[in-house]
Parts: C-alpha cells; structure tokens; sequence
C-alpha cells in the first residue's frame, strides 16, 4: 500500500462545546467551580513555570496523565495511559510522596484506595468530574437494589461496576458480591459473575454491558433490559426483571454516546476502504456498524501495528484521536464524527490548573487532596480485588 501524507481534518465546533478548563459545569461530578489563584492561560511563562515545579519537586510527585487529557498536560506526566492503569503505576511507586492525578474525579478516588495511607493523591481541578459516574448515585442503587428484592432477583444478581464509577458505587459492588470491569476484561468479568450468580447488574455503562453481554457472551438483546434509576422500580416490572439476564443501568459517556450510525455510514461514503474502530462505549449500532472494537489500549495499540497508508476513522475521545495522527503520520486517521467531541471535564484540567497544583506543593501546601473513606475504600478494594484475581487479567483497561 502506498503512503499517504497524514492530513488530520479538525471536527467543527460543537454548539454543545464547553470553554475547557473554565467556567462552571453543573453536570460534572464536584459541579463547583475550582477554588485558587490559578495563573493566567497567556502567561508565556506556563511551560517553563510547569518545568521547575516538576523538578524542584523530584520524586516527591508522580504526575498521572491520563490518554484523554490535553498534549499541554501530558508532556509532564511520568506516565500517561487509561483509569486502571494509572492507579495502579501510582500503587506501584511507594516513594512518590504525592499522586498528582491529571483525569477525572473516580481516577483519582481508585489511586487513593490503591495507593499507600501515607501517599497524598491531589487532582488539579476538583470539578474534573465524569457524567457517566454521576449517573449512578448512591442512593439510586440502594433503591434498584431494594427493587430487585421485591421482584425476588436480589438473591441470584451479582452486580459488576464499570472502573468508570465513584468509589461510593465500587464499594456498593463489593458489599454485594460483585466486581470490577474494565472495558478490555468486561467479558472475563461478566463470565465469572455468571458463574456466581443468574443475572447481572451492571453499572453504570448501559452499552459496555449491553456489547459486552450481545457481542462476547452470545446472549440477545431481549436477554438484556435497562433500569432507568429516575422512574419507579426502575420503569421495569417485576416479570421484566425475572425474565432478564443482563440488568443494565441507564448510563452512558458522554463522549462516546455522541458517535452515532449515520456517522459510520458518512464516513465510509465519503473514504473507500476505511477501517472504523470504536470503544465499547459506543452504541450498540454503532459497534455493529465496525470493523473493530475495544478499549483505549487496544484503540492505540491497532494503531500503531496498523499497515502505513491505511485509512482509519477513529470513534474514541478527539485529544486522543489528534494524538494518533500526530504519532502516525504514515496512516490517514480521522475523527469518526464530524464536530467536536472532547470529554468537557477532563479537558478542565489544563496548564494554568497543573502549574497551581504543582507550585503549591513545592510550597508545601497540598491543595484538592482526594481521599476516600476508610469503610468505601474497604469494600471497593473487595471488588477490585475480586477482578484482579480473574484469570489473565493485567493492567490494561
């Protein structure tokens, strides 16, 4: 195949696109605005201000950069990679006095939980937050929960969380039998789950479990029914529920929820031979539509083992998509949709936040520490643990 020059086409503006890293996001886990005197985004000085607080501080701080973040924060991390991943290289380096989490609000919580009682995590906006973990509150899988007793399923339903969920609903899982996912281990998850129990109640990503269960385990849709946690009982009957395999809560990214058919079908019209590869995450029919499936490191590592002068459309995070062609300038890759599409709250984690945190803590003082409480953190290792125990499961995510 002949080499092609990499020409990366920018999406248009989005109507739905936030001002990153400022303002308000009423939607975002925290929902507040980040106190502190954060320095200027046209401080010409940012780069070099970021430099010397990295290596006054040594050490002392390992700085996390998760795929998504903006290339301005990445060029700082030590490592850089998906949720799971990060908490555990921040478990894995026991001098590093603080956990500097450049992600989103649940990342940093699975660092602390993993990380030593003594080890610091800080997360350099406190509203970089993750919609698809705030659509699973607390309160609202206790009720499903309390439905799924009245509908006598409880007792054969073992819940398996998605990484991409709060501590509070990781430690739900736990206490209740259940385990983690990633979206590279859903299968392994779901298969051992299976084995404990007749159902399952996955949480929080409705099509991670629904391409999970339809595409890898052989069930049909009609195996698969979605508790809304804003209607009564879930806006399911309790025959719903007994007929049911895979009990999905009514929650999706924000990101990945935007890809849509059309955008398969309009990008294949438009680029013959095209390969369309997506996350999980995705609609159902928008997975169907692929060539390829799978998680954030499977996304990068087809990529690069991809033949020069192939065509790819790429349905993942825009930051991330940039990055690929940037790295593979022999390949044609393309943002599957045709407007912007950034993950709003992790891009609230910019320059201006990343020299604030690191300059206070070579002042010594430790601002937007996150920390969870020893009982949550008791039972969301429980639940973690239980996936770490599965066969063959690794770091990826």
């Amino acid at each position: 195949m002949v080499p092609v020059a990499n020409t990366f086409t920018e999406p248009e503006p989005s109507a739905l696109l936030l001002l990153l890293g400022q303002g308000q996001d009423a939607f975002s886990e925290r929902g507040v605005d980040c106190p502190g005197d954060l320095p200027a985004p046209s401080d010409p000085d940012l780069v070099a201000r970021a430099w010397a607080a990295k290596q006054a501080l040594g050490e002392r701080a390992f700085i996390l950069g998760h795929h998504y973040q903006r290339d301005e924060v990445i060029q700082f991390a030590d490592v850089t990679g998906d949720s799971f991943k990060l908490a555990q290289k921040a478990a894995a380096s026991p001098n590093s006095e603080f956990i500097v989490f450049c992600g989103v609000h649940f990342m940093a919580e699975s660092a602390d939980i993993l990380t030593a009682d003594d080890q610091l995590v800080v997360l350099p906006d406190l509203a970089a937050g993750c919609s698809m973990a705030d659509m699973a509150a607390a309160d609202q899988v206790a009720a499903a929960w309390r439905s799924l007793e009245a509908a006598g399923v409880a007792d054969v339903t073992i819940p398996v969380t998605y990484m991409n969920s709060t501590a509070a609903i990781k430690a739900f899982t736990g206490e209740h039998g259940g385990t983690i996912c990633t979206s590279s281990n859903a299968k392994k998850s779901l298969d051992w789950a299976f084995s404990q129990g007749e159902k399952v109640l996955f949480l929080p990503d409705q099509h991670l479990g629904r391409n999970t269960a339809v595409l890898e385990l052989g069930m049909s849709l009609d195996d698969c029914v979605v508790f809304d946690p804003h209607k009564p009982g879930g806006g399911l009957t309790a025959e719903q529920l007994q007929r049911a395999r895979m009990i999905l809560w009514r929650g999706h990214c924000s990101v990945h929820g935007r890809f849509t058919a059309d955008s398969v079908d309009e990008i294949r019209a438009k680029v013959p031979n095209i390969n369309v590869l997506v996350h999980p995450e995705c609609q159902h029919e928008v997975v169907l539509k692929s060539d390829h499936v799978g998680s954030t490191e499977h996304i990068i590592q087809t990529l690069a083992a991809a033949e020069s002068g192939s065509a790819w459309a790429i349905g993942t995070e825009l930051n991330l998509v940039r990055r690929l062609a940037s790295q593979h300038p022999d390949k044609q890759i393309m943002f599957l949709d045709k407007t912007i599409c950034y993950c709003s709250t992790m891009n609230r984690i910019d320059l201006p936040h990343l020299v604030w945190a690191l300059e206070s803590l070579v002042e010594d003082r430790v601002i937007n520490q996150i920390t969870v409480d020893p009982d949550t953190a008791h039972w969301a290792r429980v639940a973690l643990d239980r996936m770490l125990a599965l066969p063959g499961v690794g770091s990826r995510d």
